[in-house]
């Protein structure tokens, strides 16, 4: 990852213009990343402490992200396959492959949520929580 943060490097040292590619696969597989700048997805990788791409050939297919304190808690984010590589195994890969990762591998408790794949996670051992309840902040916008 610390070269696709700050050189947009791919597989093998590649020039793949990488960020352009997590922003395509972001907007071409998402609803809830559509949007997001280049400039936005650099900080959000450079700030991330799991990063996690698959790559077929020099096309970027898979990709997601983690952020934890190491100890007690991680919070994954934007676990995307492309469509056409959708229920190939990839995303388990994906998933398996944050959860070894060094930031996250001895953390307590792992949270992530998602809209649409539920049974996804619950496959790979994540459970829903029912005595908590997500609350979010969101940014106020100026309207100056």
């Amino acid at each position: 990852a610390p070269r696709l943060r700050s050189l947009g490097l791919g597989p093998r040292f590649v020039p793949v213009n990488a960020i352009k590619q997590v922003q395509t696969l972001l907007e071409d597989n998402t609803f809830w990343a559509k949007g997001r700048t280049q400039k936005q997805i650099r900080q959000m990788i450079k700030n991330g402490n799991a990063i996690v791409t698959i790559w077929k050939n020099y096309r970027l297919i898979g990709f997601g992200r983690g952020t934890s304190d190491s100890i007690f808690r991680a919070v994954l984010w934007d676990i995307v396959i492309a469509s056409d590589y959708q229920k190939t195994g990839l995303g388990k890969i994906l998933l398996r492959t944050l959860l070894e990762s060094k930031s996250i591998k001895d953390v307590e408790k792992v949270y992530l949520m998602t809209t649409n794949c539920k049974m996804f996670y619950e496959e790979n051992n994540f459970s829903e929580v029912t005595d908590q309840t997500l609350l979010v902040r969101y940014k106020q916008q100026d309207n100056a």
